[in-house]
């Protein structure tokens, strides 16, 4: 008399569980960063939210805090690693306390333009670079390009003297506080979301950057003038918590490494375009003048700033800064 009993039981336990598991929420991840929407991060950020909602129907839900809406700079590290949030993309000068080698990116004139980052960053020292902090319950997705940093200021840069003195916003990064002091130059750290009003009121006197974080923030209406230096790479790496990445089941881990290949392409395509665009709009605003600096003046600049190299090759290793180097001659 009892087995129809337990039949019964064991059918409704069974229809519980299926329907406790269809009725499972979806994996939630948050995708916290500090720049604007319409900057190759933020378009990214859009992008992969997106693949994934469409791939993944009711299996992952992205959310995307834009704008150090959710945390700032100074935080969002710190967000992550607490699973508050499951995905960020700092500037790669973000890493320094968590493996020195990604230093290397933040070295002034390694690379020659954006087409020898690509090429280390697709080589094995640089893919190595992407797990080079697991060990903290850090992972790295992939590079997401910003583009090449452009020094800005209220009086014209054409020669490494002329920055003696003024007071230049860095990230908190000891490669670009050296990198200035290089040129009798005072770093100032201060946040992004904190730029254009330290740029207003003369807290700080100008800073780097490529030409969408300058027309997006809007800080070509508070600088007079733009050196078009191309002497350094302001890039992102897109990462996750470790533990949280692991955790996810093999299937949607899988998808989601694919969509991140489609928008890591996309990103960087689109990266230098809207540079150029930006560009443009800010000679447009006439506003600011661009200047161009001619090769001997840059290699003026070049020879100022690199006996920084030195200084952290202890550090960052003298073969990795030599592979970063080799990689600005085309194969």
């Amino acid at each position: 008399m009892f087995k129809p009993i337990w039949k019964a039981l064991a059918c409704t336990l069974a229809l519980s569980a299926l329907s406790t598991a269809m009725a499972a929420d979806p994996v939630i991840i948050k995708f916290s960063h500090v720049v604007a929407e319409q900057t190759p991060k933020g378009q990214g950020a859009m992008l992969f939210k997106k693949l994934v909602e469409e791939r993944l129907p009711g299996k992952v839900k992205v959310e995307v805090y834009p704008n150090s809406s959710l945390f700032g700079d100074g935080k969002e590290m710190e967000a992550l690693l607490l699973g508050d949030v499951q995905m960020i993309a700092p500037s790669l000068a973000k890493f320094e306390h968590y493996t020195k080698s990604v230093q290397l990116f933040d070295l002034p004139f390694l690379f020659d333009d954006i087409s020898a980052v690509d090429r280390f960053q697709l080589s094995p020292e640089g893919q190595k670079l992407l797990k080079s902090m697991e060990s903290k319950n850090i992972t790295g997705l992939a590079y997401w390009h910003n583009g090449m940093k452009q020094l800005s200021a209220n009086k014209p840069l054409r020669e490494p003297k002329d920055a003696r003195g003024l007071k230049f916003r860095v990230q908190a990064s000891a490669v670009l506080e050296e990198q200035f002091k290089a040129v009798n130059a005072n770093p100032r750290k201060m946040s992004f979301a904190e730029v254009y009003q330290g740029l207003q009121t003369g807290v700080v006197n100008g800073a780097e950057n490529p030409y969408s974080n300058i027309y997006s923030q809007k800080m070509h209406e508070v600088q007079k003038y733009i050196t078009e230096s191309n002497h350094g790479v302001l890039d992102y790496m897109l990462i996750t918590n470790t533990k949280f990445w692991n955790g996810l089941p093999p299937d949607i881990r899988t998808e989601l490494d694919k969509i991140l290949v489609e928008v890591t392409t996309h990103v960087n395509n689109e990266a230098a375009q809207l540079n150029q665009k930006d560009k443009q709009r800010i000679l447009d605003a006439k506003t600011t003048e661009i200047i161009t600096l001619t090769p001997q003046e840059r290699g003026e600049w070049r020879d100022k700033m690199k006996p920084v190299w030195k200084k952290f090759e202890g550090d960052i290793g003298a073969d990795l800064i030599k592979a970063a180097e080799a990689s600005n001659k085309a194969q």
